[in-house]
């Protein structure tokens, strides 16, 4: 016989102690919860709801990857079952719990014990679902059906059911069947009541707003049903595209999670209060993207973390090039739920959504998911990803703004020279702006190109410009507090460091230039402090490393700063300029003969690819060669090498402020104090 749909709140009990939980998923044993991936998990679920009874290939493919799916499923379920039986240490030859049924299926054959199974005589008969509303639970993905048992089972025939309710109807038993229906209708009523009350309610309630008279929403990292490595780059992108797009709407009542603090529960099985809780978030988005050829599948869903209620959800089945549009969707719909009201001008943007080729779409989300690894390698693809993007769509402003970022950030790590950079960064930015002057992105980008070709004031007024449009991006700050610094407005640069910080916590790039901000301020302890922190974080990010070895130099832990500055240079990817800081440390512990070595090796890597010559004048200045420290950093600023912008906060120049050679380059670089 078919099995019965189980509960979605308590475990479902098989085997010898064996626990299946769906509220957060999970398998235990015990205490002990036993690792499952979500694929041989899934299998479990469905082969326990259909016990006793062959499960065909056919019907795990529909449950775990949905139709039309176009990969080698068959090779992807024996794996799965595989896993499956490791877990619950099982054998093929011998089977305690799944028997393979050769040329149809699996069958689960261990005992199971269902909740429902201790109370079903003194139930009433379960409802059932209309054919109408099973085609629509047929259409969520299998992310969903994870968290929520099927409110059907796809070979149950309602109309079975409603004929054999017409054969008893009339029978010897009829007066029995009506009177336990009359009992049941009594036992439902007050749930209706209650239910019809709570939904009331909801429509008739503000939604909980933060301490601060804000609501706080987090967008989950979508999850990647395409079962495919390589489209990872589309669940991710499609994540930060929705996180930056829900973050437009109302701010002064909205506040969205950055990307880098909610990256974490990437396959997380924590509940959504759990979640909610960690993130301070009272409502959270949760989704999954399928794709093929050239069409995309997305579900999201829409929960209120504190008593885990299912706002909304929604499943969207469309051609690649309607993305944006989904996501247009999606946003009003989350605005409605959420109570956000939109403006006549947001309204109006929504109503017509964005239309960009497939192809310039795909190679952005490429672009974004490159340019978060923050790595050598990671900004390099970004920008070729960056620019196949404005080739396919000349008319893309945020792919151009992703254009100008991988160039000005090539350019500060050392990767390209500002010959090479910073003409293409500008020119990137200038278009973004120019295709979209109210994107906070693309005027944040221009000030970071300018602030990197010394205007400083043109580079401030469009900081100023990006903050006004967005006063939650926290790249603008970020970059306005490095600018702050350079001016030696030291107070407002860690005022906005610290604010960038907050509205994104775990991104690693902005909790290390926090550290910058207090090292060229002179405050090494901090700086030490809030490097240490990221590298706590990510013990692989060279640029945390980078800082923190500078920070131990300048605070007289020499052995402590080579160490890091090997360990950065190292990661760097090769920048000769993380390869002139160790030269730095080890100059400053006295070896200067080792340290003239990299300088020499340095100049002769110049011949072949671009070495910054602003690396040199710090390795020449901790070795105290005056001369040559002053004649690199003419060269330097000849060079217009980015890092000439810190010449007047950089410690490592102390010693020469009061040369007037270096007074006049300040001077020249408009960072003279008036």
């Amino acid at each position: 016989m078919a099995s019965k749909p189980t509960g979605v709140e308590q475990p479902i009990r098989f085997g010898e102690g064996y626990e299946l939980d769906l509220r957060p998923p999970r398998l235990r044993r015990g205490s002990h919860v036993l690792k499952l991936e979500r694929i041989p998990f899934e299998i479990l679920l469905l082969l326990l709801e259909h016990r006793d009874e062959i499960v065909t290939r056919d019907q795990i493919v529909s449950r775990v990857w949905g139709q039309g799916v176009f990969l080698d499923t068959d090779n992807s379920i024996r794996g799965a079952i595989r896993k499956l039986r490791q877990v619950l240490k099982d054998d093929a030859d011998t089977p305690r719990f799944v028997q393979t049924v050769t040329g149809q299926g699996y069958r689960f054959i261990a005992p199971v014990i269902t909740p429902e199974e201790a109370s079903a005589a003194a139930e009433p008969e379960a409802l059932v679902v209309p054919a109408s509303d099973r085609n629509f639970v047929s259409e969520l993905d299998g992310w969903l059906l994870a968290r929520r048992l099927r409110l059907v089972e796809p070979d149950q025939d309602p109309t079975a059911e409603k004929a054999t309710h017409a054969g008893t109807a009339h029978g010897p038993g009829s007066r029995k069947v009506h009177r336990w229906l009359f009992v049941g209708a009594l036992a439902l009523l007050p749930v209706v009541c209650l239910l019809s009350f709570l939904a009331w309610r909801r429509a008739s309630s503000p939604p909980p707003t933060h301490s601060q008279g804000k609501i706080v929403l987090a967008v989950l990292p979508f999850e990647n049903l395409s079962r495919d490595p390589d489209q990872e780059f589309f669940s991710d992108g499609l994540t930060e595209e929705m996180i930056a797009q829900v973050g437009k709407l109302n701010r002064d009542r909205l506040t969205v999670v950055a990307r880098s603090s909610v990256a974490k529960y990437k396959g997380s099985s924590l509940a959504a209060k759990e979640i909610g809780k960690e993130l301070n978030a009272e409502y959270l988005v949760q989704g999954s993207v399928r794709r093929w050829s050239d069409r995309v599948r997305i579900t999201v869903q829409l929960i209120q973390a504190q008593n885990q209620t299912d706002l909304w959800t929604e499943s969207y089945d469309r051609e690649l090039k309607d993305v944006l549009a989904v996501q247009d969707s999606v946003v009003q719909s989350i605005a409605s739920q959420i109570h956000i009201a939109l403006t006549e001008k947001q309204k109006t943007r929504l109503a017509n959504p964005q239309q960009t080729r497939p192809e310039a779409y795909e190679a952005y989300l490429k672009g974004r998911y490159y340019w978060n690894k923050r790595t050598a390698d990671g900004m390099q693809k970004a920008e070729l990803y960056f620019q196949q993007a404005v080739d396919s769509d000349p008319t893309y402003a945020a792919a151009y703004s992703g254009l100008a970022d991988c160039n000005s950030g090539l350019a500060w790590h050392g990767f390209k020279s500002p010959a090479d950079a910073l003409p293409k960064a500008y020119a990137a930015a200038r278009k973004a702006v120019e295709i979209d002057p109210q994107s906070a992105e693309a005027h944040a980008s221009l000030g970071l190109v300018l602030s990197h070709g010394w205007d400083w004031a043109g580079a401030e007024a469009e900081f100023r410009r990006a903050l006004e449009l967005d006063p939650q991006y926290a790249n603008a700050h970020h970059w306005y507090g490095d600018y702050l610094s350079i001016r030696r407005r030291h107070d407002e640069a860690l005022a906005e460091a610290n604010r960038a910080l907050e509205l994104d916590p775990l991104n690693l790039m902005i909790g290390t230039w926090v550290a910058l901000r207090y090292y060229q301020a002179h405050d090494y302890s901090r700086a030490i402090q809030h490097a240490r922190n990221s590298v706590e974080l990510d013990s692989n990010f060279a640029a945390a490393h980078l800082l923190l070895g500078e920070g131990y130099v300048q605070a007289g832990l020499r052995s402590e700063g080579i160490s890091e500055l090997k360990r950065a240079a190292s990661l760097s990817g090769g920048s000769p300029l993380y390869t002139a800081q160790v030269a730095v440390a080890i100059a400053a512990a006295g070896r200067r003969r080792e340290a003239l070595r990299i300088a020499h090796e340095l100049e002769i890597t110049s011949r072949r690819r671009y070495v910054s010559p602003y690396g040199l004048a710090q390795i020449y200045a901790a070795l105290k060669s005056d001369e040559d420290t002053l004649k690199w950093l003419q060269a330097a600023y000849g060079d217009r090498a980015v890092w000439m912008e810190y010449l007047a906060v950089d410690p490592i120049f102390d010693r020469y402020r009061s040369d007037h050679r270096f007074q006049e380059l300040l001077r020249r670089l408009a960072l003279a104090q008036t």
